[in-house]
């Protein structure tokens, strides 16, 4: 004999429910409801300010043709973000884009090891 439960997803929301009143009562139910609401409203809100935040410092970066080496590549990324790489090494250029993309810069964390 087979005594298992066999329970699908509505019913169980209908269980926890019947759980709920029989444990806070109809009177306490309305407010529990509220505070879970704007518990629910808040972490929305705080969801959507985060995205925009990460959607403000993200940057497109078009690159439209293969590039051949490493400093080509380094003066299409700061050209993109509007750095001036006339004059500057490929290790300034590399700190000043990790700078301005908010990265930490790898080389400086391998020295700290």
């Amino acid at each position: 004999m087979d005594y298992s439960l066999n329970i699908m997803g509505s019913e169980w929301i209908i269980i926890i429910f019947v759980a709920l009143v029989v444990l806070l009562g109809t009177n306490r139910l309305p407010d529990v409801a509220k505070k879970i609401g704007r518990a629910v409203g808040e972490y929305n809100k705080t969801k959507n300010q985060f995205q925009n935040n990460i959607k403000d410092f993200s940057t497109n970066i078009e690159i439209s043709g293969p590039v051949q080496n490493e400093r080509q590549k380094l003066e299409m990324i700061a050209k993109s973000l509007g750095i001036n790489f006339a004059n500057k090494t490929d290790v300034e250029l590399r700190e000043i884009i990790s700078s301005k993309i908010g990265q930490p810069n790898l080389d400086s964390d391998k020295k700290g090891l």
